[in-house]
């Protein structure tokens, strides 16, 4: 899914940053899968907050795994070179911009810096192989991809997605995305106004 844009959604990304991110804060590595990224706006987004709320320490345990089906294969080099014209980092908080962003010479063009790049890592993967890019995630997002999938499909990524998850992850979607019925009793809602759910810690 292409059409995504820099602080798309921004309450589901600030929820996650004041629920999600503090309960993941003490373990080791803050592993991420942004899944339907497309050119990238949505990790960068999410780090660029994440980096704002934590010291360079903290920080630096932020692994945002990024993942696209890509048809134009044009997403790999777009997202590691992080370079963005100027309309598309427009609508992006000028206090914001001014620590991230880096003018190129010569080019109506915008680089974020090495730290915010750094923390993302981008990989071609089609969602419906069902197959997970790895396991232990504490947080996923899929907020650009399952609208155009099938009810069967949405159940069984969703599914994949929850067994990708660590013992009381969390799972982000979109605001028009409900979570299926067959999957409820995986999922806990956290809160009331934005479809972020925390895998229920198996009671077996």
């Amino acid at each position: 899914m292409a059409f995504t844009y820099f602080f798309r959604d921004l309450q589901t990304l600030e929820l996650i940053c004041g629920h999600v991110i503090p309960d993941l804060h003490a373990k080791p590595e803050i592993k991420i899968w942004d899944a339907g990224c497309a050119m990238g706006p949505e990790p960068y987004t999410l780090a660029m907050l994440l980096r704002d709320r934590m010291d360079q320490l903290d920080f630096q345990k932020v692994k945002i795994q990024a993942t696209d089906i890509d048809g134009s294969d044009l997403f790999d080099k777009i997202i590691f070179a992080a370079e963005y014209p100027r309309e598309q980092v427009q609508r992006i908080p000028t206090e914001i911009f001014a620590k991230y962003f880096i003018k190129l010479e010569n080019r109506d063009y915008y680089r974020l810096t090495d730290e915010i790049r750094g923390a993302v890592i981008f990989q071609k993967h089609n969602l419906l192989t069902l197959n997970s890019i790895g396991k232990d995630f504490g947080l996923i997002l899929c907020k650009n991809v399952l609208l155009h999938f099938n009810e069967q499909e949405r159940i069984d990524v969703i599914r994949m997605f929850h067994d990708s998850l660590i013992e009381g992850g969390y799972l982000a979607m979109e605001q028009t995305q409900k979570l299926p019925v067959e999957l409820e009793n995986r999922f806990e809602p956290v809160v009331s106004n934005a479809r972020i759910y925390r895998k229920r810690i198996d009671q077996g």
